[in-house]
């Protein structure tokens, strides 16, 4: 974690805290351009962030040598005009009112309440709290509520610390303590590693990308290489800028967080593996069937079905034959995926899948004992597998009626021992989304070889993508997030 250092613009706004060496005042800061290390992270707390102020400044020349400020002049601007953070606006008060829905956040209609790194005296409003902070990452902003039927967010303001009362005062400290302790603690020693990594998990999915002993691996692999490597939650979006990299190991989707963090990496020019982009790619298979199709990469034969033309659904699924696969668009692990042996059960499933989704994908059935998984980072391939299908089941993954899901067998092999087609067309198909870490799905027959999808959070697991190339293949991931933090601290392409 980077060093901490506090910019303020009067010592008489410190007067109620410890006194630090990490406490900075603003004019220092702005003559003295080499004291504070790149990498450092600065806070803020200049008594206002208006358009060439001095809190305006301090956030524009942090960014510019390459300090970590919070807040940053994306969040400066956002918060300046109420038409730039009003499309954050529905969300917040979609997660206000889930949580004032039984219980009445004051007596008044209309209130103003404060908050420290997203930490406020009103125990009802800590996630939201949370989530305020996540959208604008402020230390003090006041957040003014009105009641009308139901609770909404009238305005969004930063705050100086000048403008504090004495029990906010308490309240900041004991915020700021609670967002970094290291503002009182005597300096470490020399840093031990030259980057600061964080991996995105989920300790309670079901089916994550990287199983523990996967996520230990990359760990120790990273210390070995001088990175810092820590595994953060979806509740960690405040402290992201912390770090120099964001590894995505939970399974993506744009509607979640996990593109939320993606986005939020981008943003603050961190190494990202999986970008925005590639999430957006890949996890929409009608977008992907159209790109692969249209690059003339061979896919089983496809059909995007409309709600609009649900009428139409069996005659254009007729040059398919069946059996005929239906699935959602953002499905993963087989799920939202059926078999469909005949045009009522076709009829029946579409609608079922329409009520969630206005494009659905049809493809032929395509059955192989396996399938193969070309993992590819930067556009080399990486490692290969063979997926079979569950014992008695068509797909990979079983989802058993009990909630239970049987997963069929795998056997990783060489590069060089996988058929050269199947390797060209992963290439090929995986150069069409970018050049992050993918996973390319495809089937091999006697006359042909297909691509089934591109999958932008590839398994990575100890003892099956790893059996062949061992502590090697962490190595090489490892590396390649080296190379990219290298080159943005030269301000080369990646």
């Amino acid at each position: 974690m980077p060093n901490i250092t506090v910019i303020i613009d009067n010592h008489k706004d410190w007067n109620a805290y410890y006194p630090s060496k990490d406490v900075v005042l603003i004019d220092d800061y702005l003559a003295a351009q080499d004291v504070i290390e790149r990498g450092s992270m600065i806070i803020n707390l200049c008594r206002n962030y208006k358009y060439l102020s001095h809190g305006y400044y301090c956030s524009l020349l942090a960014e510019s040598r390459r300090q970590k400020v919070i807040p940053s002049i994306r969040t400066i601007n956002d918060l300046s005009k109420k038409p730039l953070y009003a499309e954050n606006l529905e969300t917040l008060n979609e997660a206000l009112n889930r949580t004032t829905r039984k219980q009445e956040l004051g007596e008044m209609a209309r209130i103003k309440i404060r908050f420290f790194f997203g930490q406020s005296e009103h125990e009802l409003l800590q996630e939201f709290g949370r989530q305020v902070f996540e959208a604008f990452p402020c230390p003090i902003l006041e957040v003014e509520f009105l009641k009308n039927q139901v609770w909404a967010v009238v305005s969004i303001r930063p705050v100086g610390l000048n403008e504090l009362e004495e029990r906010e005062e308490d309240q900041f400290a004991n915020a700021i303590d609670l967002f970094s302790k290291k503002i009182w603690r005597k300096p470490k020693g020399p840093k031990k590693f030259r980057y600061d990594m964080a991996i995105l998990v989920n300790p309670d999915e079901a089916l994550p990308p990287s199983n523990k002993g996967a996520l230990k691996n990359f760990v120790s692999v990273g210390k070995e290489l001088g990175v810092n490597v820590e595994l953060i939650g979806r509740r960690d979006l405040a402290k992201l800028a912390e770090y120099d990299a964001l590894f995505i190991r939970e399974t993506t989707a744009t509607n979640d967080h996990t593109y939320q963090f993606a986005k939020k990496a981008e943003s603050e020019h961190m190494v990202v593996i999986d970008d925005p982009d590639s999430i957006l790619r890949c996890t929409n298979k009608v977008f992907l069937a159209n790109l692969l199709s249209s690059r003339k990469i061979a896919t089983p034969r496809t059909a995007v079905l409309s709600r609009h033309h649900r009428k139409q659904v069996i005659e254009q699924c007729k040059p398919l034959g069946f059996p005929i696969v239906l699935k959602i668009p953002d499905g993963s692990f087989s799920r939202g995926i059926v078999k469909i042996e005949t045009e009522q059960e076709l009829e029946k499933e579409a609608n079922n899948f329409f009520k969630n989704s206005a494009l659905i994908l049809a493809q032929e059935y395509c059955y192989t004992d396996y399938d193969w998984r070309v993992g590819i980072l930067n556009g080399k391939a990486l490692y290969a597998c063979q997926y079979f299908m569950s014992k008695g089941h068509w797909q990979i993954y079983n989802h058993k009626n009990n909630g239970k899901v049987q997963a069929g067998n795998s056997a990783t092999v060489p590069i060089h021992a996988v058929p050269k087609d199947v390797i060209k067309t992963a290439l090929d198909a995986a150069n069409l989304i970018g050049n992050g870490l993918y996973g390319v799905d495809l089937k091999k027959t006697a006359e042909k070889t297909i691509v089934i999808e591109v999958n932008d959070n590839p398994n990575i697991d100890a003892g099956v993508e790893d059996a062949v190339m061992g502590e090697e293949l962490y190595i090489r991931i490892m590396s390649e997030f080296i190379r990219r933090m290298e080159n943005k601290r030269l301000g080369l392409a990646s």
